[in-house]
């Protein structure tokens, strides 16, 4: 009895979960021996109805393995929810013709459970089969032969739920087999050196550039075999960094030199990342070694160019320096003059020297690229007589050589004024500089204190035209000033665009 060609094709597809091709079905060949014996009947089978067959998956009292669906009396038993009986197969049309009933096993009494999927989906029954008719099971034989057919299905689903597991564990497996196929592909294909190691750092990976790279045997740096592949002067430092990482959990990156195939140490960039699963263990890192070698060598040629060229260009401040000494001993009404524009040009020289590019050798020691560095350098010439008496506070934003120029000019005259005639004429006097970020602006306010009283100049001298100069014309800022009685205040507003080309400061 068919039920559709789309039902068929659906429980073809559930009947398949169940494995039943495996065999092993000596705990069903114990319950239908337990069957025919409740039943006080010949037969007992476990029969699962496919589309064309029923096949038997336990059978007590017969030989037959499988029979045509056609002739299946369990087709019928599955299709209801309780048990099905037929009490005399020749006395009932839909089967007193069948193969069966007219042949061997010569069927006349039929019950059987139907065996229910856990989705609703009929499979089959567990049936008793008598060559002689019978009014019915007792109720007892009902109640054994339905506990029975459930415990079928238990076996059967424990069978389909086995199933799934072994074919997802499978499923994974060949998931992770691609994935790792994937990656190592992937890996052998990059320009760089590409390795991993577990959890623990035990390097167990290396791609075929590493090889290439290293000459070394395959397999030869797993373990800690890696760390000796290292400058023996970089050997100690890369392990402690490398252990921060493990211990941490934090990225790692190390500059070291790496030893080539050649012999040569070569510089490398050493990266590495961790994988972490759902919870946020780490399951595995994951590392690159790029060969930077070239690049530190060009970085080194610029640094002799720029500082060849620096070096010419302090000259030139100097030569300009030497011929504004000379015309003030030949002339000395201008003197004073002089000396202020010698001073001036000086504080350029040193601005120039702050923001030239530099190696990792020959940077300053603190405040590269950022404001309180240049103006350090600018108030070097006070430090040793004022000591501590200029004060920073606030952000250090970052500054280039665009900004550094101008910055360089402002600051010096304010000093220099400050030394002249302001709080730094007197011990006790003291300067603060606070800098902070407003709006789209850096504001720098230069306060004095402790000298003699603020008095406005009665007309506009050279170096605060200068000064104006530098911060309206050049940095596109403004600058306001207040003669108070313990000291001049000045603020300045600045774009941070003009601080700089990067737009991130420095705290």
């Amino acid at each position: 009895m068919a039920d559709g060609h789309g039902l068929e094709t659906d429980r073809a597809a559930l009947i398949a979960r169940y494995d039943l091709d495996a065999g092993g079905f000596a705990t069903l060949d114990q319950i239908t021996a337990f069957a025919a014996a409740l039943c006080e009947a010949p037969i007992a089978l476990v029969s699962i109805v496919e589309e064309q067959r029923q096949r038997f998956l336990a059978r007590t009292g017969l030989d037959a393995e499988e029979t045509p669906r056609d002739v299946s009396f369990c087709a019928h038993a599955m299709l209801g929810d309780a048990i099905f009986v037929v009490p005399d197969a020749t006395l009932e049309p839909r089967f007193a013709d069948n193969g069966l009933v007219t042949g061997a096993p010569f069927i006349r009494f039929y019950a059987g459970a139907p065996l229910i999927g856990g989705d609703g989906t009929p499979l089959g029954a567990l049936c008793v089969i008598d060559d002689r008719p019978r009014a019915d099971l007792t109720d007892l034989q009902r109640q054994g032969l339905t506990l029975l057919a459930r415990q079928v299905m238990v076996e059967l689903e424990g069978r389909r739920r086995d199933r799934a597991i072994i074919d997802q564990q499978e499923k994974d497996a060949q998931a992770l087999f691609e994935s790792d196929r994937m990656f190592r592909t992937l890996a052998d294909t990059m320009p760089q050196m590409v390795w991993s190691t577990l959890p623990d750092g035990y390097h167990d990976y290396y791609n075929a550039r590493w090889y290439e790279f290293t000459g070394m045997p395959f397999g030869s740096t797993d373990g800690e075999g890696w760390n000796g592949m290292f400058h023996p002067e970089d050997q100690d430092r890369a392990r402690a960094r490398w252990r921060h990482s493990l211990d941490t959990g934090e990225p790692y990156e190390i500059e070291y030199r790496l030893r080539h195939h050649s012999g040569d140490y070569r510089w490398t960039l050493g990266r590495a990342l961790p994988i972490r699963d759902a919870e946020g263990a780490i399951v595995r890192w994951i590392g690159t070694c790029t060969d930077i070698n070239d690049q530190i060598l060009m970085v080194e040629e610029r640094e002799v160019i720029a500082h060849e060229l620096s070096h010419r260009i302090k000259n030139i401040f100097s030569v300009i320096s030497g011929l504004i000494g000379l015309s003030a001993r030949e002339h000395p009404e201008i003197r004073a003059v002089a000396a202020d524009l010698r001073d001036r040009i000086m504080a350029l020289g040193r601005a120039h020297d702050f923001v030239r590019p530099h190696s990792s050798h020959s940077r300053p020691d603190h405040g590269e690229g950022a404001l309180w560095g240049i103006l350090e350098q600018i108030f070097a010439p006070y430090r040793d007589a004022l000591g501590p008496r200029i004060h920073f506070s606030g952000d250090n934003p970052a500054i280039d050589d665009r900004s550094a120029t101008p910055l360089a000019l402002l600051f010096h005259e304010l000093a220099t004024n400050a030394a002249k005639y302001g709080a730094l004429s007197v011990l006790e006097g003291k300067v603060t500089i606070d800098v902070k970020g407003e709006d789209k602006n850096i504001r720098i306010d230069w306060r004095e204190e402790g000298g003699p009283p603020a008095v406005p100049a009665t007309s506009e001298g050279f170096g605060s035209r200068l000064m104006q100069l530098s911060v309206e014309r050049q940095l596109g800022g403004r600058m306001t000033r207040d003669w108070r009685p313990e000291g001049l205040c000045l603020s300045l507003w600045i774009p941070a665009r003009s601080m700089s080309r990067s737009p991130v400061g420095r705290a």
